[in-house]
């Protein structure tokens, strides 16, 4: 090829490589500015009409966006400046999926995952595979010893997480305690859970069995299928701050376990 031809070729693969980036900021303007609302009256509307997908995945395409502009600036401060003027220059994402890992870290803590992540991958484009592998060593490095028991009753911490959507601040009772999670019970059914999305209530074993009992009720009423307004009544049961029921949520409880088994 001419000498043109390879720098449009370069040209061309940079957009290419940019253009999760790109789509990131300017949804993030879109929906910062509300420019939607002359035609939708939520974000998520839009982004559904609009472009196809989940308000979930524009929040993933705007957070990736985030992370690249973390990682060219750290990448200018620590570079010499002919670096990033030749074919040597800091190898960057090209795709949202590779940086989801990375997401919730610290800039600086960003920049070191993606380095160590390109080692890895042999100084090419990694995978987001292999970037999550790199936050988990990390994160069970650092990651204090698991001291919840079995019985326990915990709080969910939903922190952002999308698989514990709608969970957070429910009770949580440890029934498996693994070595970087727990299992748990709560009102609508059994999950697994990283130990930085659970908080102890410090409860008494008492307090405990007692909340235990209460969840348990909560899940048969539950597990029956009942209406939606039930359903919500009962989430809120499961994140209660206190280990009883007062005495119009008892009967309450009592009046839908008699409809179920009538």
């Amino acid at each position: 090829m001419t000498q043109e031809e390879q720098s449009d070729r370069i040209h061309l693969e940079r957009k290419v490589e940019r253009a999760f980036f790109k789509a990131g900021k300017a949804l993030a303007e879109l929906r910062d500015r509300r420019l939607y609302r002359s035609s939708h009256r939520t974000f998520e509307d839009y982004c559904r009409d609009r472009f196809g997908h989940s308000r979930q995945k524009s929040n993933y395409l705007i957070a990736a966006a985030d992370v690249y502009e973390n990682l060219t600036t750290i990448c200018c401060q620590n570079s010499p400046p002919e670096d990033l003027t030749t074919n040597r220059s800091q190898i960057l994402p090209t795709s949202e999926g590779q940086v989801r890992p990375i997401t919730k870290l610290e800039p600086q803590e960003q920049w070191e995952v993606w380095q160590r992540a390109v080692e890895l991958a042999g100084g090419k484009v990694p995978t987001g595979r292999i970037v999550k592998d790199v936050v988990q060593r990390i994160m069970e490095r650092t990651q204090v010893p698991n001291t919840y028991q079995i019985g326990e009753v915990c709080q969910i911490l939903a922190k952002d997480n999308p698989e514990l959507r709608g969970k957070g601040g429910c009770w949580a009772i440890v029934s498996a305690v693994n070595e970087f999670s727990c299992t748990v019970r709560i009102w609508d059914g059994e999950y697994a859970v990283g130990l930085q999305h659970l908080k102890s209530y410090d409860y008494l074993p008492a307090e405990c069995e007692q909340i235990k009992e209460i969840s348990d009720r909560i899940n048969r009423v539950y597990s029956s299928g009942l209406e939606e307004s039930v359903q919500k009544f009962l989430e809120m049961l499961g994140k209660l701050n206190r280990a009883y029921l007062t005495g119009l949520e008892e009967k309450v409880l009592k009046v839908l376990e008699l409809e179920i088994r009538d």
